[in-house]
């Protein structure tokens, strides 16, 4: 069973994802800010993580290069619903993402994202 880490500071996000990915047969450990995630990674191996660009404190662009270092063998999806005149998504695949999400979407998008990076 494949263990992901879900990084997102919206709850509610958090646990539809959360609920979703456990019913689809992962095994899913959360974090509500970039922090919190990378304390859980000190602890914890992971398959796959899931990360929100738009988070306080440390958003998921200055994360990501940073699970890149420290995980390079992990897959990373970025999610964002930002819009603006950059693309943040786009600046996530540069800085090492695997995969980008545009919400809204649909879990099944969700799941199909997540089990084509750990095929």
């Amino acid at each position: 069973m494949a263990t992901i880490l879900l990084i997102d500071d919206e709850d509610s996000v958090r646990r539809l994802y959360q609920i979703a990915l456990e019913r689809a047969g992962y095994r899913v450990l959360t974090a509500e800010s970039g922090k919190h995630g990378l304390r859980l990674l000190e602890h914890q191996e992971v398959d796959l993580i899931l990360v929100d660009i738009f988070m306080p404190e440390m958003d998921g662009l200055e994360l990501i290069p940073l699970l890149r270092k420290t995980r390079p063998a992990n897959k990373i999806i970025a999610i964002s619903g930002g819009s603006g005149q950059v693309n943040q998504l786009d600046i996530a695949k540069k800085l090492g993402a695997d995969d980008t999400l545009k919400k809204p979407f649909s879990l099944q998008e969700l799941l199909h994202a997540v089990f084509s990076q750990l095929k």
